[in-house]
C-alpha cells in the first residue's frame, strides 16, 4: 500500500458515497447514466471472481465487497425506486461497443492467458471507458447538478492517482502492469476535457446546476 493507492481508494469511496447520497437522500436519479452504472457492476463482477476463494487482506476483501454491493445498490435505485426521475431518453450511448472493445483488448494485453487474468484485464479496459455514457448523457441533457459533476471529478481523480500508483510501484517494486498503464492513460485522457470544464464551471461558479459546455 502506498499513498497514491490509499488516496485513490479514498476518492473512489467518496465518489460512491456521494452518488448514494444523491440517490437515497435527495431521491433523484436525473442525469445519472444507468448504462455507466451497469458497466461498473460488470467491471466489479469480472474483476473480483476470486473474492470467495482468494484472501489477500481484510482491507482488500472489505473493499471488494463494498464495491460490488454499492454497484448493485446504485443500479437497483436507478431502475427501481427512482426510475421516474431517471431521464432514459438522454442515456443512449451504445455500450455494446465498449464491452466488445474491452474484450478485444483483454485478449491482446493479458499478463497470462488464464481465465482470471483475461477477466481482470477485461475489467480494467472496460473501466477506462465506462464513464463515456455518463459524459454523453450530460451533453445530451445540456448539463447536470453540481453534485453529479463532483461525483465524476472524484472518479477521475481516483483513476489519476491509480496511474501514479502504478508508476510508484514500477520505480520501487519493479512492478510492470503494462495493461493497467495503458488503460489508465486512456481513462485519464477521457477525463481531461471534463476536468477543464469542472474547474471552469464548478469551482469558479459554485452553482447547484451547471451546463455541460465549454
Amino acid at each position: 500500500m502506498n499513498i497514491f493507492r490509499l488516496f485513490g481508494d479514498l476518492l473512489h469511496l467518496s465518489s460512491i458515497f456521494l452518488l448514494l447520497y444523491k440517490l437515497i437522500k435527495i431521491r433523484n436519479a436525473r442525469n445519472i447514466s444507468l448504462k455507466t452504472q451497469r458497466l461498473y457492476l460488470l467491471i466489479f463482477l469480472t474483476r473480483y471472481p476470486d473474492l470467495f476463494f482468494s484472501y489477500i487482506s481484510l482491507y482488500n476483501t472489505v473493499m471488494k465487497i463494498f464495491f460490488l454491493c454499492s454497484a448493485l445498490a446504485v443500479v437497483y435505485y436507478i431502475q427501481g425506486p427512482y426510475r421516474a426521475t431517471y431521464n432514459a431518453e438522454d442515456d443512449i450511448f451504445p455500450v455494446k461497443y465498449l464491452i466488445l472493445g474491452a474484450a478485444v483488448m483483454a485478449f491482446i494485453f493479458p499478463d497470462r492467458y488464464t481465465l482470471f487474468e483475461l477477466s481482470w484485464t477485461f475489467s480494467i479496459f472496460l473501466e477506462s471507458v465506462a464513464i463515456m455514457p455518463q459524459l454523453q448523457m450530460m451533453q445530451s441533457s445540456g448539463g447536470a447538478e453540481a453534485l453529479t459533476h463532483h461525483y465524476i471529478f472524484l472518479l477521475g481523480g481516483y483513476r489519476a492517482l491509480y496511474l501514479l500508483n502504478w508508476i510508484y510501484r514500477f520505480l520501487f517494486e519493479k512492478y510492470t502492469p503494462y495493461n493497467a498503464w495503458l488503460a489508465g492513460l486512456i481513462q485519464t485522457a477521457l477525463y481531461a476535457d471534463f476536468f477543464y470544464i469542472y474547474v471552469k464551471k464548478v469551482w469558479r461558479s459554485g452553482r447547484e446546476s451547471l451546463p455541460y459546455d465549454k
